[in-house]
C-alpha cells in the first residue's frame, strides 16, 4: 500500500495515540496545576505528531528527514519530562515507565523512517512527474 497521506503513516498514528495518553496524564489532579510543565510536555507530544504531517506534507524526502529530526527530538523532550513528572509525583511509576518505553519505541520508529528515507533513493512527491495538487 502507497502512502498518500500522513494519517496513512504507522509513525504519525502511534504519535497520535502517545499524545491522547499524555492529555489523559496530564489532566491528572496535581498534574493538571503545575501548568509550566503541563503544557511544556502538551506542546511536546504535539510536536510530534505535527512534525510528521508537516515533513510528509512539504512533498520533498530531504525536508520530510528534516522534519522527522525535530519529532524525534520532542520524543526525548517528553521523556525527559516524564522524569520531572514522576519526580514530583505527577505520575505513577507504572505509568512513568510505560510511558517512557512508549516514546522511546516511537523515536526508534521515528529513527527506521529516516534511515529508510535516506536509502530509498526517493526524492518525494514534489519531484515526481504524476504528482497530484490536493
Amino acid at each position: 500500500m502507497a502512502v498518500k497521506q500522513f494519517e496513512d503513516l504507522e509513525v504519525w498514528k502511534e504519535a497520535r495515540r502517545l499524545t491522547q495518553i499524555i492529555y489523559r496524564l496530564t489532566k491528572g489532579e496535581k498534574f493538571s496545576k503545575d501548568f509550566a510543565l503541563r503544557d511544556q510536555i502538551q506542546r511536546a507530544v504535539v510536536s510530534i505528531m505535527s512534525n510528521i504531517a508537516e515533513g510528509f506534507e512539504r512533498g520533498g524526502n530531504q525536508e520530510f528527514i528534516q522534519f522527522l529530526y525535530v519529532a524525534k527530538a520532542s520524543c526525548g523532550e517528553v521523556r525527559s519530562q516524564i522524569y520531572v513528572a514522576f519526580d514530583q509525583g505527577y505520575m505513577p511509576k507504572t505509568d512513568s515507565e510505560e510511558s517512557i518505553v512508549a516514546f522511546r519505541r516511537l523515536s526508534g520508529m521515528i529513527g527506521n523512517l529516516i534511515n529508510y528515507l535516506r536509502r530509498s533513493g526517493m526524492k518525494g512527491a514534489k519531484f515526481s512527474s504524476s504528482r497530484q495538487s490536493d
